[in-house]
């Protein structure tokens, strides 16, 4: 008798660990931004974000940043960066972490609220879709893309695409102080010149540590914070150029040539902004999909997007339990 009263005693105390933790699921919000000439109200834009949520099963929204599309272009990236850290400290849905989705010029925006943004949330896992992470050496069809610019700037860019020194219009243009809060200045980055980049240019050379005597370890420190960063590149881009810089690759220092792929370059090698060490933790996957700029199929979206939305269980302790 009495050795089976201890044989239950031993069963019931058995149970209880494993009922003394219980599994629920964590709804971990997303939001998505947009890239330039582009707002959260435009139909495409509405539509992809309400896919990721249904196909994610999470909550996701657009953050929007001033008036959108105008201000997309004519704000200067460091404002835009700003903005959109104070909407997400407001956001208490966000409060516990969340996910970032972010299209082409948008990445600059979202790893602006990764790095620079105090005070505010972490994020767990950041999809870059198009992103020109390592800047842009040209612009294509500039006198379209950028036609709600200042006659002036329409002007200047009209004598680029005819001009056969571009370099030195490119420079002209968007290192000026009239044209420095035109939101594509913070990220042209011309190999052959590299010197009036680094004094020059406004955002990209702070958010990639890449200035000797001014990087932060804070910056480092944040990014590699990450628990995933997916770099997603399309193979048929003609909009960042070069498209490796989507995968933070780009030319050496005063030369258009080789290509370096992005574990070649100093970024990486001398690890400004924890690249490196987000790689050898396994945490970055880099992604090449066919397709135009952004043009990215369902199945595409389903394999590489949706998987880093979708909600995770996590355990948590059962006080009733431990009462036999």
């Amino acid at each position: 008798m009495m050795k089976s009263f201890q044989r239950c005693a031993l069963l019931v105390r058995t149970l209880s660990v494993f009922v003394f933790f219980i599994p629920v699921t964590i709804s971990v919000p997303f939001i998505l931004l947009h890239g330039i000439r582009d707002q959260c109200s435009n139909g495409g834009t509405i539509s992809f974000t309400q896919l990721l949520s249904n196909l994610s099963s999470s909550p996701g929204s657009c953050l929007e940043i001033g008036n959108g599309e105008q201000d997309s272009l004519s704000m200067p990236l460091t404002q835009q960066a700003s903005i959109a850290c104070e909407k997400v400290r407001q956001m208490k849905e966000l409060s516990q972490g969340y996910n970032i989705v972010a299209q082409s010029q948008g990445n600059l925006v979202a790893r602006g609220l990764i790095e620079f943004c105090d005070n505010a949330p972490p994020v767990l896992n950041y999809v870059s879709l198009g992103g020109p992470h390592a800047g842009i050496a040209n612009i294509p069809k500039c006198t379209v893309s950028f036609s709600l610019s200042p006659f002036s700037l329409s002007l200047c860019l009209n004598h680029i695409h005819h001009n056969k020194n571009k370099n030195g219009l490119l420079l002209l243009c968007f290192y000026s102080l009239q044209f420095d809060h035109i939101a594509p200045s913070g990220y042209i980055k011309l190999p052959n010149e590299m010197s009036k980049y680094l004094e020059h240019s406004k955002y990209l050379p702070k958010l990639n540590n890449e200035r000797p005597t001014e990087r932060n370890s804070i910056y480092k420190e944040r990014f590699t914070s990450l628990h995933n960063l997916v770099l997603v590149m399309f193979q048929g881009d003609k909009v960042v150029m070069p498209k490796e810089s989507c995968w933070f690759g780009y030319y050496p220092d005063g030369a258009t040539t080789p290509l370096l792929p992005p574990q070649q370059t100093k970024l990486y090698t001398e690890d400004w902004i924890g690249l490196k060490t987000l790689d050898a933790a396994g945490k970055v996957k880099f992604v090449s999909v066919p397709g135009e700029h952004l043009q990215m199929a369902h199945d595409d979206v389903v394999k590489h997007v949706v998987p880093y939305l979708q909600n995770h269980p996590s355990f948590f302790l059962n006080a009733d339990s431990t009462k036999i």
